[in-house]
């Protein structure tokens, strides 16, 4: 019951709009405006079924004839048909297309009007002032339902609204009821409600909107005076009292007159709609007034949020930095729990001791053996305790002929060695274990704290909002076709500044929304990421200035024997700060368990250089990681990390084949000085850092493709031989021409990666 009813009010509304538009006039002559307001209040989503009836019904009560009513029958058929064919295909409406919609819903009336003789200058001004309503009240609607009244409106949007108060004023001074002046009243309680909700300029523009108005629709300029004078007592008076503001107007008009005699003609019933607006203004509670005034608050500063954002972000700074320093204490206490295993040395000298207490102790012959030739004895112990640890036992044939033969007990220490070195074996490899978890705890400590370390750096600084760049950011936007709820703009740092901006989701595609961005921060934008906003229909784009460089990339590769798994695995990733890692790993061999070795590693390296661990903590990582592993893992790893902001690349190599850098003067090699992942375990990660300029090829390939080159120079001459600029063509050529040295046949994985830098600048 209660939705009904509200669409009959929204019927009504819609009713009495078009009723009082449809008898503005221009000079008298020309009523133009209620198909703009038509197709307007369509834009916004407002129904269709209920706007159509309502244009026609108010419309024909000021022109009830046989060529009005088709005229306007036309007029509602050229915005339902396209409405609703629109619907059925799922398709949006375009702006333009409403547009051109509107301006052939006028076809019944051209075709009247030049039948009945109607001048071709009236028809187009009516055409022309039409559209231009319809364009203006496009702007106003979108504002309204987009953004609402409490964001502040472009110059674009406030000329819409005044005229569109205009016209609307325009069309009530023709609604005079025996006298009683329907637009006196109007603009009197609005002037009067105006002067308490907003300020002293808006009540002012209204006033001259409505005034305006009036002056055009009957060509009267004595309209403009009075409604001023008494926008300036209303305002002047608004602040000792809601009454004096009440009397104020009164006495406004008691002198337009009376005493300045502005009006051709006055009577008493003249003043009546100015008391009715008087009493009405003075009977709203003051409640209702304050609650009308939130719509008009604009708070241009935002100074309240912008505080909070501040404050939260010291408040992060603070707790990221103790964190850092807890879990940097955490990893200085693992270290100290590392407790290395006895050396071969001492796990000798105990199992000695051992074999001398246990075995040789009850023997008749102890005092003989270690004493008179306790040197000798204890040599020879000690020289097969050697050779059980290193070839894993002993047997009869290693004893000594003097023990062999004269020690009753030689099978006794046969085993009991053999044991003894066996369980020194097992114990030194499950401390070593426990160890190098330790450590890998005790390095994933120290990375954590470092990455707060970094995050804490990051938000320690007051972030500086432009208010007067978001306003002229907003209003760019929208002369541009571009509706903008709200915009946010900062400087990150030295180098970056942002802008977040609240816009369509039509408008989010839009190449011109990073021009305009661009042209306000003066610098060149770009957009980094799309999020849905809370409202429907608006995403929120948060755009960043360009980097200094950018890049694309291709990628071949071929399994070794022509298979169809490779042991070869490649990461491309964007990372935070503009930053982008290409790796390529390469495990051991090849086929399944190769891949599945290089998935490891490569896996591993993505999501650690994703979370913001440095290389050098990374590579140990996953060294320390794979050599966990039951069996021998070994992978050789090439990383390069290019950050576009500064040109700079780092590569990190831990057996990897040689990577080169090809430019406009030549071809660098970087060359690789570490062994594999898994072979030792600790290693030491070299970063090289190498400047990068436009046009530079980035080729990173694996063994495979590096060794079918005799040389790294002749690769380097291959790649200087290039005339291709697209990297993908360049990676195919490059395989191409590995697997020709090889009659065609992968001997190895093969994988090459190349990747183009370019200058955005």
């Amino acid at each position: 019951m209660k939705a009904k009813l509200g669409l009959v009010v929204r019927f009504l509304v819609f009713l009495l709009l078009f009723f009082v538009i449809s008898r503005a006039a221009v000079g008298g002559m020309v009523y133009p405006f209620a198909f703009g307001l038509l197709f307007s209040l369509a834009w916004g989503n407002q129904k269709v079924y209920l706007l159509a009836p309502a244009f026609v019904l108010g419309c024909a009560l000021n022109d009830f004839s046989v060529e009005g009513i088709i005229s306007l029958t036309v007029s509602v058929l050229f915005l339902i048909v396209p409405y609703y064919i629109h619907v059925l295909v799922k398709k949006p409406m375009q702006k333009w297309e409403l547009f051109l919609y509107a301006l052939l819903s006028q076809i019944g009336f051209i075709v009247f009007g030049i039948v009945n003789g109607l001048g071709v200058t009236t028809i187009l001004y009516h055409l022309c002032f039409g559209m231009l309503l319809c364009y203006l009240a496009v702007v106003l609607v979108e504002a309204v339902v987009l953004r609402g009244l409490s964001t502040k409106p472009t110059s674009l949007e406030i000329i819409a609204g005044c005229v569109l108060l205009a016209v609307f004023s325009g069309g009530l001074a023709t609604c005079d009821i025996c006298g009683f002046s329907v637009f006196k009243l109007f603009a009197f309680l609005s002037v009067l409600i105006l002067s308490h909700i907003a300020s002293a300029g808006v009540t002012l523009t209204a006033a001259a909107a409505m005034s305006l108005g009036a002056m055009l629709t009957s060509f009267n300029p004595l309209y403009v005076a009075p409604f001023l004078l008494v926008a300036l007592f209303v305002i002047a008076l608004k602040k000792l009292n809601r009454v004096f503001a009440a009397v104020g107007a009164i006495l406004a008009e008691f002198l337009s007159v009376y005493c300045f005699e502005v009006y051709y003609s006055a009577s008493i019933i003249a003043f009546v709609p100015v008391v009715v607006a008087a009493v009405i203004f003075l009977v709203v509670p003051t409640k209702v007034y304050g609650q009308l005034s939130s719509l008009f608050t604009v708070n241009y500063q935002r100074l309240a949020a912008k505080n909070l954002i501040n404050r939260n972000r010291e408040v992060l700074q603070r707790r990221l930095e103790r964190l850092s320093e807890v879990f940097f204490e955490m990893n200085v206490v693992f270290k100290r729990l590392i407790k290395k295993h006895a050396s071969e040395d001492d796990a000798k000298e105990m199992i000695f001791n051992e074999l001398k207490s246990s075995i040789c102790k009850g023997c008749g012959d102890h005092k003989h053996c270690h004493r008179t030739f306790s040197e000798d004895t204890k040599k020879i112990f000690l020289q097969l305790i050697t050779i059980a640890l290193e070839k894993g036992k002993i047997t009869l044939l290693d004893l000594p002929n003097y023990l062999a033969s004269r020690c009753v007990k030689a099978n006794v220490i046969i085993n009991e060695v053999n044991t003894l070195t066996k369980q020194y074996k097992s114990y030194r490899e499950l401390v070593g274990n426990i160890d190098a978890s330790k450590l890998l705890i005790s390095d994933q400590l120290e990375g954590v704290s470092g990455l707060m370390k970094t995050l804490s750096k990051e938000v320690d600084y007051m972030i500086s909002m432009d208010s007067e760049k978001e306003r002229k950011l907003i209003e760019e936007l929208s002369a541009n076709n571009i509706i903008c709820v709200d915009a946010l703009v900062y400087q990150k740092d030295a180098w970056s500044a942002m802008a977040n901006v609240v816009v369509r989701e039509e408008d989010a595609e839009k190449t011109k929304l990073a021009e305009v961005v661009g042209k306000i921060c003066s610098s060149k934008m770009c957009v980094y990421d799309v999020r849905q906003s809370e409202k429907a229909g608006l995403v929120c784009v948060e755009m960043k200035t360009s980097p200094a460089y950018d890049c694309i990339f291709g990628l071949a590769s071929a399994a070794k024997g022509g298979g169809t798994i490779s042991g070869d695995k490649h990461c491309i990733e964007r990372l935070d700060g503009d930053r982008f890692i290409f790796a390529i790993c390469d495990g051991m061999g090849s086929g399944e368990k190769a891949a599945e070795k290089s998935d490891t590693a490569i896996s591993m390296i993505e999501n650690f250089y994703k979370a913001g661990f440095d290389s050098e903590i990374i590579l140990s990582s996953v060294n320390k990681l794979l050599g966990l592993e039951s069996e021998e893992i070994f992978s050789t790893i090439d990383v390069c990390v290019v950050d576009l902001k500064n040109g700079i690349a780092d590569f990190v190599k831990m057996g990897g084949a040689s990577s080169y850098i090809r430019g406009e003067d030549g071809c660098k090699i970087i060359e690789n000085d570490a062994l594999p992942v898994g072979v030792v375990d600790n290693v030491s990660v070299k970063t090289q850092k190498v400047v990068i300029e436009n046009k530079d090829y980035i080729v990173l390939c694996s063994d495979g493709v590096n060794d079918s080159f005799s040389s790294d120079g002749e690769f380097k001459d291959f790649l200087l031989s290039l005339k291709s600029v697209n990297p993908q063509e360049q990676a195919d050529e490059i395989l191409k021409k590995a697997l020709s040295k090889n009659n065609g046949y992968a001997v190895d994985d093969m994988t090459v990666l190349v990747i183009k830098i370019f200058s955005q600048n």
